[in-house]
């Protein structure tokens, strides 16, 4: 369970998110909302999240570039923390699937998974870090290894087959693969979270910038950065932002991290603009 909430600095208007929090189920999403575009500004999208105002990101308004940067970091580090065991618990509402609210929506697969079967054996899902561990070598200890911005529900050998690759375009399918691709050194996911993929490395880089005790997360356009706290190819990770824009399910997720567990954002799920700002 997280620790003791934080001071917040966002105002929730959707009784969708309040029922999230008594355990109640939401609205479904339809699978023509879960690719709906965000407006910016606004992350209002039927039957799924909360219409906002922009007083959290208050100080970072009229900024770019690395000004822009600063001031997100800044915001966004104002964080209740998780153990890693709590992610298991928190997973399991982050990514409920809206039409079965006992399973989770596996992220690269696609596939509709019980709640109950997570795990390490065949058939289970387990925690995977969609920015690499092992690029920054930050492990699962609190901080950016439990940071549910960029954690995901996911199948236990699609997990294995991504490993540590850096994300780029090309490669051959797999079983289980819902669509996305690998080869010897990077993984292409599905095409419906191919931006939401983008948007969770990008928050990264700017959530750890080396300030309290954790690596310097950047992105760079190698696809073979190893243990390196870098992690590409950022040419195509804006290139599936622009195509692949904030669904309803992203948006609710955030949401819900938000008002339920950390109480921060992914400002690129809010404002999708700011990623041409800052790369």
């Amino acid at each position: 369970m997280p620790v003791t909430p934080i001071r917040r600095r966002w105002k929730s208007l959707a009784l969708a998110t309040s029922a999230v929090l008594v355990g109640l189920s939401v609205p479904a999403l339809t699978a023509s909302s879960a690719g709906a575009a965000t407006t910016t500004g606004t992350a209002a999208t039927a039957g799924s999240t909360a219409a906002y105002d922009d007083t959290y990101y208050a100080d970072a308004l009229g900024k770019s570039g690395p000004a822009l940067k600063d001031s997100l970091h800044t915001i966004i580090s104002d964080q209740t923390k998780l153990s890693y065991s709590a992610v298991w618990d928190a997973l399991k509402v982050t990514d409920q699937d809206p039409n079965n609210s006992g399973n989770v929506i596996l992220l690269y697969s696609g596939i509709s998974r019980s709640k109950s079967l997570n795990g390490g054996d065949s058939g289970d899902w387990n925690r995977e870090h969609v920015w690499a561990k092992s690029h920054g070598d930050f492990g699962t200890s609190t901080g950016p290894g439990t940071d549910l911005h960029h954690l995901r529900p996911e199948d236990v050998q699609v997990n294995s087959i991504r490993g540590n690759k850096d994300f780029d375009n090309g490669g051959s399918s797999f079983g289980n693969s819902g669509g996305s691709l690998t080869d010897s050194d990077s993984f292409e996911p599905r095409d419906a979270v191919k931006g939401d993929v983008a948007r969770m490395i990008l928050y990264m880089a700017v959530r750890y910038e080396g300030t309290d005790g954790w690596p310097d997360l950047e992105p760079n356009d190698s696809v073979t950065n190893g243990t390196s706290p870098y992690h590409g190819r950022l040419s195509v990770l804006k290139q599936w932002h622009q195509e692949d824009p904030p669904s309803a399910f992203e948006q609710r997720r955030n949401e819900v991290i938000y008002d339920s567990y950390q109480h921060n954002r992914n400002p690129f799920i809010d404002h999708p603009e700011w990623v041409e700002s800052i790369w």
